[in-house]
């Protein structure tokens, strides 16, 4: 089992500036892709940004030169640093781990963190 726990959430103005982070704890040896996905109400959840081990990036369209990702591989971390908030960027932001191989050997896929609430007021 793995575990993931999010922080850096809260209320922010458009303009400012947060940083979240999301540690994996458990019976890990490797994360592949780490990743951060955002639901606003009424809509799908969507991906914001992912990075593979290798610290290889993808970012939606919508915060590319706003949002960086970044990971710490020792500490199973991953951080989002968002810059330039803007109203719309509002949601629910959930980390993600793609693929998890254990100190066993074996792979375990797909864990979700609880989610963290950004709030950007205009």
């Amino acid at each position: 089992q793995v575990q993931l726990v999010e922080s850096g959430g809260g209320l922010v103005q458009a303009g400012g500036s947060l940083r979240l982070s999301c540690a994996a704890s458990g019976s890990i040896f490797t994360i592949n892709i780490m990743g951060w996905y955002r639901q606003a109400p009424g809509k799908e959840r969507e991906l914001v940004a992912r990075i593979t081990s290798g610290g290889i990036t993808i970012y939606a369209d919508s915060v590319k030169g706003r949002f960086t990702i970044s990971r710490d591989n020792a500490k199973n971390t991953v951080y989002l640093q968002m810059n330039s908030l803007k109203p719309e960027d509002t949601a629910v932001y959930f980390c993600n781990v793609d693929r998890v191989m254990t100190v066993a050997g074996t792979f375990e896929y797909g864990y979700w963190g609880q989610g963290t609430q950004v709030t950007v007021s205009s």
